[in-house]
């Protein structure tokens, strides 16, 4: 290849005997070189391209003077030992060789012009070649961010740790552990530049390094003994190296800085590192701990592994650093004076420290409302929790923007809009990974109830567990598990990829525990907090315990809806929506101090169902600010859009769900979950003007009310049986409520024909937890027996005025579409109404007319024009109103005028009014008497 190949690029090249020989000659048919990447104190690294495989390469060509000290024959032996390297996080070496020049040399980075006069000694250059790493190194990552977040740095440091005791039992040490040989590969660590350090280290000529003027090893993460030229170094001095390097991490700079190589290396002999928690107090004991134990002078002190290394770090295994349990800072090793002189410096540095301690003050708090784009904004439509922010406080993923299915979304802290993560829709409860590469979230969209993870880099969206499963939240934490609330089996955790679940907790059925939400793992890994109810209680009834993983040991801690961890304290939401903060020890598992009001205006979603609240690991605190419940009414809107409140003077300060018009529109029946009540109670509106009045009163939550075919009576779910089954009330209050209807799994829909001949429902099947379709004949029938039972999702059953065609939602093509059978004889035909996605059907009562529903960031109302003579018919759906109203997705939501011109349906109070996403800088748990503003 000629060297004018690349305009503006400097050719590699080498002078013999005054000529000029292209080194591309010397790789031709093999690689071609692009250009220079850098250069280092033992090597220069280009761009290749690969051209027997078709990919780019990084080619690193060691320095003349070097090569010569090692040797070709000894380079490319021992080579080979790093080529039989294979580990995820460990660069892999795919060629090696050497290049004979027959006479004298140029370094290629040494002058732009070939020397004048030439030497007659032959030259031998050596080389390998690695992949080349589309990304930076974690130097360039420090150098930009300075310190990384607890979770990333413990991430990073675990990665390399890794690496090295894969090296190490197999007899390979790298000697050069610093953050410029740590590449990063979509966050990914891969350690780099084993080859050189293992060549040179066996080398005969190594003890002649010195005289080219070159070290093996980097002062500021060299261990004592490379520092003190020892020859036989072991696998503990990497294990110094990466604590130096993970201190850095953590604190920003190296335990060890001077103004020159000596007075670097004379303080790794003689110094102690100064605590990293007096620098950074949000980094966790047992991180200090381990660091501080891997950066020991004797190597004996030290950890024997680096896997030992990494589990210390994750808090798996105890340990306490001799340095921490003897409490020198700066003290030195040898000497009597040199112990004097360090205890006096101790002594004034800690001085200085108290000093700093009386007189400067805190930051000041600093609160923020963050505001998101417009169409991307967060969305309160599902249930669960709303947001989940990174450990490093880098990135938002909430549902919203323009789904009313809750698609997820993710906001970078350096951007002004987010974008949608494909694959999502319906999801809910998002958590984020350790790493903050990933996203945990749950969806009832498809079949059952689902936990998933999506990567935040790419790619669909991966399974982890179905139902059987709750709907209270997960956490994923740094031991690799995903905690996870499931259902009636307590707490329980299960890799990402859907393997090893085990049970962490299990309900104490004796007791009457009824379930578990909001796990919350402790640095570490030992610790869970979460809420815990019994049967019968009300919120306000609730308790927050911690849970010792592995012994099982719990303690219960206090009342409160939600928890969330601060180092050294606990957070938690009471019943009405105030935050508190309390003295917590992990250790003890248990409050050690009085709790202190910190704000007052956490918002709680209806039913205690979310609560929304997050401390990245820099303490900030993020959370939903607005009333402690959903402020809603009912509203008419007609077939243009418009709404208006049904009575302007009411407005109901909790959140209607399931509603009912009467046959002759006079009373509405409506399901309504207050703050401070236990589940969900069925109430009678009289309409438009008049009184509102309870019309169920057992403990147990009711639901899904709809009036009896003449209006006489109220038919509604409840959970005081078990299975949940159906019940009647009269409309008017009087007499006692009665078992209408059963099955043998749990009823979640009614709907009941107009003639009154039919019931039909949805329930659960056994199984998988997707929807079923049942029918029974009032009168003659005792259960509910399935009519449409497939391995879909069916939902929504509703029955046309004339009896004779059943419209449902099913999922059976991956997303919920509405269609139509003849009733009673279900399987003489379907036909699919929607295209576009679709739920809550409901037929016109002049029966020419199909409505349903349809999400796209508002709500569309879309009807169906039908014939059902001679043969059922349906045309082009079209919308005719689009609302903010809100939708059940799982049960309908909406009811239609005896005109069928307008539809009845649930609007917020305030149709403005929008929860703050609220960002609190320097948050002190310490601090008391706060209140919003």
């Amino acid at each position: 290849m000629p060297t004018d190949a690349l305009p503006g690029r400097r050719p590699l090249t080498i002078c013999v005997i005054g000529a000029m020989a292209d080194l591309t000659t010397d790789f031709a048919g093999r690689y071609r070189i692009e250009r220079e990447l850098g250069a280092g104190g033992m090597a220069t690294v280009y761009l290749a391209q690969d051209l027997r495989h078709d990919r780019r390469v990084a080619i690193k060509v060691l320095r003349p003077e070097l090569a010569a000290v090692i040797g070709a024959q000894r380079f490319l032996s021992e080579i080979k030992t790093t080529a039989n390297l294979q580990h995820p996080h460990i660069l892999p070496l795919f060629d090696s060789g050497e290049i004979v020049t027959g006479h004298g040399s140029w370094d290629m980075g040494s002058s732009p012009q070939p020397p004048t006069t030439h030497d007659s000694r032959p030259t031998t250059l050596l080389y390998y070649v690695v992949p080349y790493i589309e990304g930076e190194s974690l130097r360039d990552l420090l150098t930009r961010e300075k310190q990384l977040s607890v979770a990333e740095a413990v991430r990073l440091a675990s990665e390399v740790a890794s690496a090295l005791d894969y090296a190490h039992r197999h007899g390979v040490i790298h000697r050069d552990i610093k953050p410029e040989n740590i590449l990063l590969h979509e966050g990914r660590a891969l350690v780099a530049d084993f080859g050189i350090a293992l060549a040179v280290s066996r080398s005969d000529g190594a003890t002649r390094m010195t005289e080219t003027g070159m070290s093996l090893g980097t002062p500021h993460y060299m261990s004592p003994e490379q520092a003190m030229g020892e020859r036989e170094i072991t696998a503990r001095s990497d294990i110094y190296s990466l604590g130096a390097m993970t201190y850095e991490m953590l604190v920003g700079e190296p335990p060890f800085s001077g103004p020159t190589a000596q007075s670097i290396v004379a303080k790794v002999l003689t110094a102690e590192p100064a605590s990293i928690r007096e620098t950074r107090k949000r980094v966790p004991e047992e991180v200090e701990e381990a660091v501080l134990t891997a950066l020991q002078k004797l190597p004996a002190d030290r950890f024997a592994t680096a896997a030992e290394f990494a589990d210390a770090l994750a808090g798996r295994i105890a340990t306490a650093s001799p340095a921490r349990r003897s409490g020198g800072v700066g003290r030195p090793i040898h000497g009597r004076w040199f112990a004097w002189a360090g205890l006096a410096v101790a002594v004034a540095a800690l001085g200085l420290i108290a000093w700093r301690r009386f007189t400067r003050l805190a930051p000041p708090e600093s609160r923020f409302a963050i505001a998101l784009a417009r169409g991307q904004d967060i969305s309160l439509a599902m249930q669960g929790t709303h947001f989940a922010v990174s450990h490093d406080g880098s990135l938002l993923v909430y549902t919203g923007g323009d789904s009313v299915h809750g698609r997820l979304w993710v906001k970078r802290r350096n951007s002004l809009v987010a974008t949608s993560i494909p694959g999502t829709e319906g999801a809910y409860n998002p958590f984020i990974s350790p790493d903050d590469r990933s996203v945990g979230f749950f969806t009832d969209v498809n079949n059952g109830r689902t936990l998933a993870v999506v990567s935040l880099t790419g790619g669909p969206p991966r399974t982890v567990i179905t139902t059987p499963l709750g709907n209270s939240g997960a956490a994923w934490a740094t031991d690799g598990y995903i905690y996870f609330d499931a259902d009636q089996g307590g707490l329980q955790r299960i890799r990402p990829d859907g393997t090893d679940r085990q049970t962490v907790m299990p309900l104490d059925l004796a007791t009457h525990e009824a379930g578990i939400a909001w796990p919350q793992v402790l640095p570490g890994a030992h610790t869970v907090i979460m809420r815990l109810r019994h049967i019968d209680d009300v919120p306000a009834d609730y308790s927050i315990v911690a849970v010792r993983i592995g012994s099982g040991q719990r303690s219960t801690l206090t009342r409160g809806v939600s928890a969330a961890y601060e180092p050294g304290h606990l957070l938690f939401v009471t019943a009405d929506g105030t935050l508190e903060t309390a003295p917590f020890s992990e250790k003890k598992l248990r409050i050690t101090g009085p709790s202190a009001a910190a704000l007052n205006d956490v918002r709680i979603a209806g039913n205690y169902s979310g609560i929304d609240l997050s401390v990245t690991d820099d303490g900030v605190l993020y959370y939903l600010a607005g009333s402690p419940g959903t402020s809603t009414r009912l509203e008419w809107v007609d077939r243009n859009g418009a709404a208006r409140p049904v009575d302007p003077n009411w407005s109901e300060e909790g959140e209607i769900r399931g509603l009912a018009l009467s046959p002759d529109e006079t009373r509405a029946a409506v399901e309504i979950s207050r703050v401070g009540s236990t589940g969900t109670d069925i109430w009678i509106k009289q309409l438009p003007a008049g009184p509102l009045s309870r019309l169920t009163l057992d403990p147990a939550p009711d639901s899904r009310p709809i009036f009896s075919s003449d209006g006489h009576s109220v038919i509604f779910l409840s959970e005081r049986v078990t299975p949940e089954a159906v019940f009647e009330r009269a409309a008017n209050g009087t007499g006692n409520d009665r078992r209408f209807a059963r099955a043998r799994r749990n009823i979640t829909e009614v709907t009941e024909s107009h003639d009154g001949k039919w019931l039909i429902a949805r329930t659960s099947s056994a199984d998988s937890g997707s929807g079923d379709i049942l029918a029974m004949r009032i009168g003659v029938d005792t259960m509910l027996h399935p009519i449409i039972a497939t391995p879909a999702g069916e939902s929504n059953p509703a029955l046309s005025a004339d009896g004779h065609w059943l419209a449902y939602t099913s999922n059976e093509t991956g997303r919920r579409e509405v269609y139509v059978r003849p009733f009673p004889n279900v399987n003489d035909g379907v036909w699919q109404i929607s295209t576009n996605g679709g739920f809550e059907p409901l037929w016109a009562n002049s029966g020419r007319e199909l409505f349903f529903r349809r999400g796209t960031g508002t709500v569309d109302l879309m009807a169906v024009d039908v014939v059902t003579t001679p043969v059922f018919h349906a045309g082009a759906p079209h919308a005719i109103a689009s609302t903010d109203a809100a939708v059940g997705l799982d049960y309908r939501r909406y009811a239609v005028s005896r005109d069928d011109r307008r539809f009845l349906m649930v609007g917020r109070a305030d149709p403005d009014a929008q929860p703050q996403l609220v960002r609190i800088e320097h948050f002190d748990p310490t601090s008391a008497g706060r209140t919003a503003p």
